[in-house]
């Protein structure tokens, strides 16, 4: 994207506004770290795409570049210069984010006229969305997770029900800088932008206003995670476990459920994914039956849902697991508590149980197991609509909600 003045028509109280649009919304996106990397910076990437796709103008100011776009897309990283890089070790991650943040907001000046919406990430926010009020530019903050204050407090209750303590320095683990600085970033934000409808709750449990909160969703990549041609119906019943394993993704109720449940007598339970310290050792008798493999960190997750009959995720919070959304793409069935944040309907086209509920859990494993028939119907109606969770399908989402936001800003007095 060429960063060039365009008038889009007489801007009402000198604000940034989307009416009379003559040109692509034009979003400059935030994002601290080094985007294209995993976890949320792989969000972020393929966000950032997606938005390309749809027909966005993205300006992309990243700490560092870690994959490049395809195409289509402006970078202009704050922590990198060529292949010189400010290293985020050096730093620490809170300081680069922090600086991340004030150059970012150092540059909006000269941007005033060319960018249309702000996005933003958490903790490398604040600076930027005080320059974006006072410039008058809708400005929006991603939310990857639940109210961090409630993460905080539901998953410390588990632990300390499981006698576990988080490792020093886990995202999880309460730090008072954090919730400071995220606090700033909620109030600063013209909207928080939730992938979830359990995101958006917990929220509004907090006190948010209705209008504050904006959902979105994110999305899978059609071309890494896809369903079997033919399936071998005469295999084991086969469930997967796929993330970190640590007490908010709930695998000791996954254990439990699957050891009840008529499906441990000939049935396959796999675990994909590294434990944290202190989690398998309390785990070790369940861990030790035989219809469960524990498979450790693996690059193989597509293939391992292609082979599975179901995907258990047993989450006490969550944004908006993306494995979920990559397992009903290909051809895995849900099995989920109401706090993964996943895209599915129960008894539609996935199976969804109350937080910590392993009467339930169980009782929706054996109903899978038990019941072919009902197992494929729930898999067809899951691929039948996955085409609507894409990373380009959120990508068009996302776009439509910066229009509102948009909209929302220009009419506000």
């Amino acid at each position: 994207m060429e960063v060039q003045s365009v008038t889009i028509g007489e801007p009402a109280e000198g604000k940034n506004t989307g009416g009379c649009r003559k040109h692509p919304i034009r979003v400059l996106y935030s994002f601290p770290h080094k985007i294209g990397a995993d976890r949320i910076s792989s969000t972020a990437w393929h966000q950032v795409s997606g938005l390309v796709d749809a027909g966005a103008e993205v300006l992309v100011f990243p700490g560092v570049l870690h994959k490049p776009f395809p195409s289509g897309a402006t970078v202009h990283p704050t922590l990198a210069r060529g292949k010189l890089r400010i290293p985020y070790k050096l730093l620490g991650s809170k300081r680069a984010c922090a600086l991340h943040d004030a150059i970012v907001a150092q540059r909006l000046d000269k941007l005033v006229g060319q960018i249309d919406i702000i996005h933003t990430w958490p903790l490398g926010a604040r600076k930027t969305l005080m320059a974006a009020a006072r410039l008058k530019i809708p400005a929006v903050l991603e939310r990857p997770n639940a109210h961090t204050r409630f993460a905080y407090e539901v998953v410390q209750k588990e632990c300390e029900r499981l006698g576990i303590a988080l490792p020093r320095g886990h995202e999880h683990a309460h730090n008072e800088y954090v919730l400071r600085r995220e606090d700033a970033e909620y109030r600063l934000a013209g909207r928080l932008m939730c992938p979830s409808d359990f995101v958006a709750r917990t929220f509004l449990d907090k006190g948010f206003a209705q209008e504050k909160v904006a959902r979105h969703h994110y999305g899978f990549d059609a071309k890494i995670y896809y369903p079997m041609v033919e399936r071998d119906t005469s295999r084991r019943f086969t469930a997967l476990f796929a993330g970190g394993c640590a007490p908010r993704k709930g695998l000791h109720f996954a254990l439990e459920a699957w050891l009840r449940s008529p499906a441990h007598l000939d049935g396959t339970f796999l675990i994909a994914g590294g434990f944290i310290p202190g989690y398998a050792e309390g785990l070790s008798p369940m861990l030790a039956h035989p219809s469960i493999q524990v498979l450790g960190h693996r690059n193989d997750i597509p293939e391992l849902m292609r082979r599975s009959d179901v995907l258990i995720l047993p989450s006490i919070e969550e944004g908006s697991a993306l494995v979920t959304s990559e397992a009903r793409g290909s051809g895995c069935v849900l099995l989920v508590s109401e706090a993964t944040g996943a895209i599915c309907t129960h008894m539609e086209n996935a199976l969804v149980h109350q937080v910590g509920n392993v009467d339930m859990l169980t009782q929706h494993i054996g109903m899978l197991y038990e019941d072919s028939q009902l197992l494929e119907k729930l898999r067809t109606a899951s691929l039948s609509s996955a085409g609507e969770i894409t990373w380009d399908a959120a990508g068009r989402d996302l776009l439509d909600v910066y229009r509102n936001v948009i909209r929302s800003y220009a009419s506000t007095p």
